[in-house]
């Protein structure tokens, strides 16, 4: 959500901090601000809006070399200049950026009040760095530590005071936080795009630290004054990973991406002649995985329709009983972890909180934690048991597209592993790893019915109601395309199992109301036909997604959308695509804003 960035060294700090702002701009956020000690004061510039508002007023004679920086995603107060970070305290001597939530912030605001503070935001930000300034007796990075004592929630913070200019003090708990090591620099993030054009050498903090970073080097503690010794790691992804590349925007990008990014994310880890995965995240724990009784899927959003698919794949090629759970809903309904639960943990970057949340739970409670995450050194890849990272590179669009790709096939992967372990012959295993690594081949061939998506789109682009209807493995496709369609477009889509649109919506369903049906042979084939019908005699639009070949739906439908044969089970990773692109298309056409869409943010870091 909110991006954070500093910097310590012997360049300029603004345009640093300007260029890594606007390498976070993908996480969503509705103001900015940046913040420079000098032995005279603080000085302060934040606006609401865009970081090219922030750039019209900003001082460019600034030469400061120490500095910190934040876009902000509203929680406490409104998106207006006053409540936009960085945060002074009373004297202006300290400015202070914040990642998350104080959850006492109210108790604290009330006792700094009584001692006289007058505060002049709604954010619970403003009571840390007043409560910082109160306890400050000489040493900033101590009186950060005092105040982080008394507080209750999630932070990522850093800290610049007057009292000692060259000197960012920052911290976290349950929000990341990084720090690059350059030459004779450090630049401190939320996330590792804000640093990839200055080094690709970091530091990762963990729950609970304290850096103290200035120019000369940098020292890492708990905040009970515990040294920690931290290695220094280097960030696989490139700077042009992040770039445009020539694509309109990311999301258009990231959907074309999707066949290299299944590639990497298979690479050296299957062997289909011999019907074997490889999954050296998870050797340790084979053991506990071949003997698993229950399996519970935990995720958010996009990576909880990827668990849907897996629970389908885990009873199929598994045979073990499994759920899928909302990660919110999870930790605070006192679930049952029995003897032989495996919980994993689904996220694209690592960071979400609820999922990370619902995680710490599970393991407090004996089951065996896996996560299956995309960001090497996040949060939840570090408090795991074991996992699996996706290796499909950056996804910068708030819309998830090659990161849902790359979950349904680790979740593939995973499931053929296990189900090979416990009674899956070779040959079935066989089958299913050489069908798996034809599909990024088969995406290759549904992108380029790009311009007939775009038609789709055009077509249907002024009705405000869509339904997506799909059945067994096509279900949370249905879902998901339901998601990326009014998340991008603001469009009302519903997803639904088909066979569930009699028991209620059917009533929705009016003349041309676009209804898509990911329609592709399979088990249930004959059910969807008998539901298209249901559809058409009321008078709706019928989108069909139909394998390649399927004469008889192109009768039944208004518009058809072919994907390669597959197996079933891997049907989800080819039917997705023309509902990414749907979504895609419509989202431009309404002239929205595809990357950042309102209200929404890439990793979602608050509950």
């Amino acid at each position: 959500m909110c991006g954070i960035v500093g910097y310590v060294g012997n360049r300029p700090a603004l345009p640093i901090l300007i260029e890594g702002l606007k390498r976070l701009e993908y996480r969503g956020y509705d103001s900015a601000g940046v913040a420079f000690a000098g032995a005279d004061g603080v000085t302060v510039t934040k606006s609401k809006g865009r970081i090219s508002v922030l750039e019209h007023v900003l001082d460019y004679s600034e030469d400061a070399t120490t500095g910190i920086g934040h876009t902000r995603w509203a929680t406490h107060g409104a998106p207006n200049d006053l409540n936009a970070h960085p945060h002074l305290d009373s004297a202006g001597q300290l400015a202070l950026v914040h990642n998350g939530i104080i959850e006492n912030y109210a108790a604290l605001r009330q006792y700094l009040t009584s001692l006289g503070v007058e505060f002049k935001t709604d954010t619970d930000t403003e009571v840390l760095v007043q409560l910082i300034s109160k306890l400050y007796e000489g040493d900033l990075e101590q009186s950060v530590k005092k105040a982080l004592k008394e507080v209750r929630g999630t932070f990522g913070i850093a800290v610049v005071s007057s009292h000692e200019p060259g000197v960012i003090v920052a911290a976290r708990s349950g929000s990341p936080l990084l720090v690059g090591v350059g030459d004779g620099e450090y630049i401190l993030a939320s996330d590792a795009s804000a640093i990839l054009a200055h080094t690709k050498q970091v530091i990762y903090l963990e729950d609970n630290e304290v850096v103290r970073v200035c120019k000369d080097g940098i020292r890492t503690t708990t905040i009970d004054n515990v040294p920690v010794t931290k290695e220094i790691e280097e960030i696989e992804w490139t700077l042009e990973q992040i770039e445009l590349g020539g694509y309109e925007h990311f999301m258009l990008k990231e959907i074309f991406e999707q066949p290299a990014a299944l590639r990497n994310c298979m690479r050296g880890r299957i062997i289909s002649s011999e019907g074997t995965v490889h999954l050296g995240g998870i050797a340790d724990v084979s053991r506990e995985l071949t003997r698993a009784k229950r399996i519970i899927l935990t995720a958010c959003g996009t990576a909880w329709h990827a668990g849907l698919v897996g629970e389908y794949l885990f009873e199929d090629l598994v045979r073990v009983p499994t759920e899928v759970e909302y990660a919110s809903e999870f930790r605070y309904r006192n679930p049952i972890i029995e003897d032989g639960t495996i919980v994993l943990a689904i996220s694209q970057s690592g960071e979400t909180s609820d999922t990370s949340a619902a995680l710490r739970e599970a393991k407090q409670r004996g089951a065996l934690a896996l996560g299956v995450v995309n960001v090497v050194g996040s949060s939840i890849a570090r408090a795991t048991d074991a996992g699996v990272f996706l290796h499909v590179g950056p996804e910068i669009g708030v819309a998830s597209t090659k990161a849902f790709s790359g979950q349904v096939a680790v979740l593939a992967m995973l499931a053929c592993y296990m189900g090979r372990r416990r009674h899956m012959s070779q040959g079935a295993a066989a089958e299913f790893l050489e069908a798996l690594e034809r599909i990024p081949d088969q995406i290759s061939s549904i992108l380029e019915q790009n311009d007939a998506c775009k038609a789709v789109a055009e077509a249907n682009i002024n009705q405000d109601n869509w339904l997506y209807l799909g059945r067994g493995y096509q279900y949370p496709v249905a879902l998901e395309g339901a998601l990326k369609l009014k998340e991008i477009s603001y469009i009302h889509a519903e997803g639904l199992p088909a066979a569930e649109m009699k028991h209620g919506p059917i009533a929705l369903i009016t003349d041309d109301m676009p209804v898509v049906f990911i329609a592709t042979k399979g088990t249930q084939y004959a059910k969807i036909i008998g539901n298209i019908e249901e559809v058409r005699s009321r008078g709706g639009r019928v989108i069909a997604v139909a394998t390649e070949g399927d004469t008889q739906i192109e009768k039944l439908a208004d518009s058809v959308i072919h994907v390669p044969d597959t197996l079933e089970p891997l049907q989800p990773l080819l039917s997705v695509v023309p509902l990414q692109l749907i979504a895609y298309h419509a989202a431009v056409l309404r002239d929205c804003n595809v990357d950042k869409p309102r209200n929404l943010a890439k990793s979602v870091t608050v509950e």
